[in-house]
């Protein structure tokens, strides 16, 4: 199937180690250095985080702030809606979870599982989803008018390595925990959320507020390849 994930080539990695960690810390030194600059602009930072099970977004993430000063920084770990939360319009949730004025909000999953994991699964109906480009793209182009810096990022990794990793996490006690049955469920519907990631970047990926897409295949190179483009936009938004 041809499309923006197909193009990815998932072979891209980093040789050393020595070379990997190096890196890893001139640009969170450099992160660190633009916490500051957010504060005192007085403008918000959002950044989302999808793909497939196991892709390796818990640890980029971690890679992305564990320098930074925590106060200033709220991660989301979006999963099923509340009670409450399904009472609301469902990008409500979202909204009461926005980043005030200096400040960071990391989404680990987003508002994009309307157009994902709920269309596939069937949690909403295909006039929902559909209806969610519009809303979605909306939502988005109001933040970024507002000031706020919006990042959205797509890890990918083959069906193969994804296997690979839920294998090892099935069989490290330290790591049992990253895996349930709904996440084997999700991976025998593979083709149909490729299909409805594909769909989404075709609908979402604005001038505004475009898509990153990440080759995951190796942990290494992903975490870096997002390090850098955070510090590329950060340098863009707010100067050296």
């Amino acid at each position: 199937m041809a499309g923006f994930l197909h193009d990815l080539d998932l072979t891209k990695q980093i040789g050393e180690k020595s070379e990997y960690r190096e890196r890893v810390q001139d640009l969170q030194l450099n992160l660190l250095h633009f916490q500051r600059k957010i504060l005192e602009s007085k403008r918000s930072v959002i950044f989302v985080f999808e793909g497939p099970d196991a892709a390796g977004k818990g640890g980029v993430i971690k890679r992305v702030t564990e320098k930074l000063d925590p106060r200033l920084i709220r991660v989301y770990s979006i999963v099923k809606p509340t009670q409450e939360e399904y009472r609301h319009h469902y990008l409500w949730r979202f909204w009461t979870k926005m980043p005030a004025q200096g400040e960071i909000a990391i989404f680990d999953r987003s508002w994009y599982g309307r157009t994902l994991v709920e269309r596939v699964e069937g949690f909403c109906s295909e006039k929902e989803w559909k209806r969610a480009y519009g809303e979605i793209n909306a939502m988005e182009k109001t933040l970024v008018d507002s000031g706020t810096v919006l990042l959205k990022f797509y890890l990918h990794i083959s069906k193969e390595e994804q296997l690979r990793r839920f294998e090892q996490r099935a069989a490290d006690p330290y790591k049992h925990w990253k895996i349930s049955d709904e996440d084997w469920r999700n991976r025998r519907k593979w083709k149909e959320h490729l299909e409805a990631a594909e769909e989404m970047f075709a609908q979402t990926w604005t001038k505004q507020a475009p898509w990153t897409l990440i080759e995951s295949e190796f942990k290494w190179y992903a975490r870096l390849k997002v390090l850098k483009a955070v510090v590329k936009k950060f340098t863009q938004e707010f100067g050296e």
